[in-house]
């Protein structure tokens, strides 16, 4: 964004209009495809006008990557170390099934960048995110120690549940057209059989 920042109602208003375009253009023609006439167009304002608020598209980019990965952090850091352990890690599961539901668009813009290799949120996977990851990691090794639930690898639970839930936002599409209209909504079975995978898989031996 260029130095001057949005200081009155209109310039916040507009900040977000655009961010909120750039989200639809981005999360359909990933960063590589998508164009600031593009983010414009969709805005509803001039390219000139636009760029009085960011100055470039990598600019708005950064910034809607900055946001999400706070968005998906958000529901790891929930996870408690205190709690009941499946039930903590089928909460999880719910509330990534849910960011789904809810952020379609966040969900494909992340996987666009992801796909080209992360170049601008590499830092943030390796930092961030990875010391997320290895701090739950230790929770649910410790869970595992105490016969709580099953014997798993942490790291490779957690990718599971990102595949598992994130396809439902990042192949929308495939999803209902192979459930057809009679089944509009997958959502709810959806998660009624991820309840039942990772319950199964949790579950100690019984002896």
């Amino acid at each position: 964004m260029n130095n001057r920042q949005p200081k009155t109602r209109i310039q916040q208003k507009n900040t977000l209009v655009i961010l909120e375009a750039a989200l639809d253009v981005f999360s359909q023609f990933g960063f590589r495809g998508s164009t600031l006439d593009q983010i414009a167009k969709t805005a509803g304002m001039s390219k000139p006008n636009l760029l009085y608020y960011f100055a470039s598209k990598e600019a708005i980019h950064t910034v809607l990557l900055e946001g999400l990965l706070e968005t998906w952090l958000e529901p790891l850091h929930k996870l408690d170390a205190a709690g009941n352990p499946r039930a903590e890690i089928l909460a999880y599961v719910h509330r990534k099934l849910q960011m789904s539901r809810d952020f379609p668009r966040e969900s494909r813009l992340f996987a666009n960048e992801i796909l080209q290799g992360a170049p601008r949120i590499g830092p943030a996977i390796e930092g961030e995110l990875k010391k997320l990851v290895e701090e739950k990691s230790i929770v649910i090794d410790r869970w595992i120690t105490e016969g709580k639930i099953a014997p798993v690898d942490p790291r490779h639970l957690l990718f599971s549940i990102w595949s598992l839930t994130q396809h439902y936002a990042d192949f929308d599409v495939q999803v209902r057209m192979v459930l057809g209209e009679e089944r509009p909504d997958p959502f709810p079975d959806a998660e009624a059989f991820l309840d039942t995978i990772f319950t199964r898989i949790l579950a100690p031996d019984q002896k």
